[in-house]
Formats: structure tokens, sequence, C-alpha cells
């Protein structure tokens, strides 16, 4: 018998990746309706004065975006084979 039929199959299935936007919009009024937004960014105006990063790095990600991010592959003389590394024998 073929036991792959019982291995669950896809176990995400409708529910891996993001979810459907008018959810998104359902939570975000549900916010609104108990979070006052001229608090929150009174209190965020409050935390960047005193000099907290986590705060400072909100705005700032948000005023401006954040920083590409860039990844050195440099080997600085250092030689790789990756045949020796993945040999397929």
């Amino acid at each position: 018998m073929d036991a792959r039929k019982n291995n669950g199959g896809h176990s995400t299935k409708g529910v891996a990746g993001r979810k459907p936007k008018a959810d998104e919009d359902k939570l975000i009024e549900r916010l609104d309706a108990v979070i006052d937004q001229d608090e929150v960014l009174q209190k965020l105006k409050e935390l960047i004065k005193k000099g907290d990063q986590r705060a400072i790095t909100l705005y700032f990600n948000y005023r401006y975006g954040k920083p590409k991010e860039s990844v050195n592959l440099t080997s600085e003389g250092f030689n790789i084979n990756f045949k020796d590394i993945l040999s397929f024998d």
C-alpha cells in the first residue's frame, strides 16, 4: 500500500502566507476603536525625547524606510572549491 497518501500532504494549505487584506482592515478598525492615535504619537514622541533606541528606530523606519541591507561576499583571498565540498559520488 502506498503510504504517501497518509503523510498529511500540504498541512498548511489554506493557512500559509499573508492574511487577506480584508482581515487586516478589520483588525485596523478594531484597534482604531480602542486606541487613540494621538495618544500613541504623543507616547512615541516622549520615548524618542528620552532617547529610547527602539522608538527612534521605529520612527526612522516608518518615516524614511529601512536602509537597504547588503551582504559582503568577498573571500579575502581564500579560495573555495565547491566541487570538493559538494561531491556527488
